[in-house]
């Protein structure tokens, strides 16, 4: 079986001043704050939450 892919997200910019869509974005991808990291699964729900907040995050693809 191949091993499923998976995100590691990096919240780089602090959610102060920015919209309440994009709080709420990275609430549900789990970022709590500045220099936070979190694994998700590699899916089209999750790459279109990235996509929204891209400016305020890194991603890097790791095998899971």
């Amino acid at each position: 079986m191949s091993a499923a892919k998976k995100l590691k997200v990096t919240q780089v910019r602090s959610q102060i001043g920015r919209p309440e869509k994009h709080r709420k974005v990275l609430k549900g991808l789990g970022l709590r704050g500045p220099h936070k990291s979190v694994v998700v699964d590699d899916t089209p729900a999750f790459r279109g939450m990235i996509k929204k907040v891209i400016h305020l995050v890194s991603v890097e693809e790791i095998d899971g």
